[in-house]
């Protein structure tokens, strides 16, 4: 790896970054090592040189939103991370299409739907995600899912071209896009929505942030539901039927409000949360025959 020529790349072309910075402070489970460079691009076009400037560099690097389906090494990262919420968090409409930069929150996103009356984004209030995050798994609750508002995306790949896709370009299905084990980075979205009525959408909106506040352990550091759902089940009952409901493992636990969340109880360690979750999963397939799978992304 070409680490000084990098940082003189950076510092030619007057790029926000600084080195060794905390990730721990930059996702939502409050755990991992320093990353070695922390780029916050201001644009695509920047967004593209970095990758490019890595790539020539041979030095790894991740795209990095809210961090809330993230579990980072407590070693770190040896390489770069682009942040896009810093700078990429735009939002625009025109007429009934609502435009978003990768870095905005989806929660924003909402509101801003709403300010605008329109309607069919009620679903993703509350989601913790970034908009690039979010796209890139097809993030979804209560019966609604991104594939389903979703009208464009523009991404840009590892040579720096940039792609725009369709929905049905997208490849979306549940927790997955075309996007899903490719390096190419959501840089922004377009989705198609409604105008409806502005109590109607406030009241949908309420009731769904009501309900994720009853039934999810927002007062504790967590990625969201660690696993992703099995066909034929969900893994918060396969777990909760295996007996792992409030379940500690060290400083790791498993949520006693939710049992499909992982969750920092005390300052745990990556390996104590990988622990965890290796406990859960070899549990569960003894109890149900069921293999879950990780929704939750590592990064070490």
């Amino acid at each position: 790896m070409q680490i000084e020529t990098f940082k003189n790349y950076l510092d030619a072309h007057n790029l926000d970054y600084e080195q060794q910075v905390s990730l721990k402070e930059y996702t939502t489970l409050h755990i991992g090592g320093n990353a070695t460079f922390f780029c916050a691009p201001r644009s695509k076009e920047e967004v593209k040189m970095l990758i490019q400037q890595a790539k020539a560099c041979d030095i790894p690097y991740f795209i990095l939103g809210n961090g809330s389906n993230v579990l980072v090494s407590d070693d770190g990262y040896d390489g770069i991370i682009i942040y896009l919420k810093k700078h990429m968090h735009q939002i625009w409409h025109e007429n009934q299409k609502v435009f978003a930069q990768a870095g905005a929150m989806l929660w924003d996103v909402c509101e801003y739907a709403y300010n605008q009356v329109l309607t069919g984004l009620e679903f993703a209030y509350g989601i913790p995600a970034s908009v690039g995050g979010a796209t890139f798994m097809n993030a979804g609750a209560y019966g609604g899912e991104l594939k389903d508002v979703l009208a464009t995306c523009i991404t840009v790949d590892e040579d720096g071209n940039f792609h725009e896709y369709t929905n049905e370009e997208m490849e979306f299905a549940y927790r997955h896009s075309r996007l899903s084990g490719t390096p190419e980075i959501v840089l922004e979205i377009s989705i198609q929505l409604e105008t409806g009525k502005a109590d109607t959408i406030r009241a949908r909106m309420d009731e769904l942030w009501e309900k994720r506040q009853s039934k999810q352990p927002l007062d504790k550091p967590s990625a969201g539901s660690t696993f992703k759902r099995p066909v034929g089940g969900y893994a918060s009952a396969l777990i909760d039927e295996a007996g792992l409901k409030g379940f500690v493992l060290k400083r790791a636990m498993v949520s006693d409000k939710h049992a499909g969340f992982v969750v920092n109880h005390d300052g745990a360690t990556y390996e104590e949360f990988i622990e965890l979750i290796e406990h859960i999963k070899k549990t569960v397939k003894e109890h149900s025959g069921i293999c879950l799978e990780e929704e939750v992304r590592i990064l070490k």
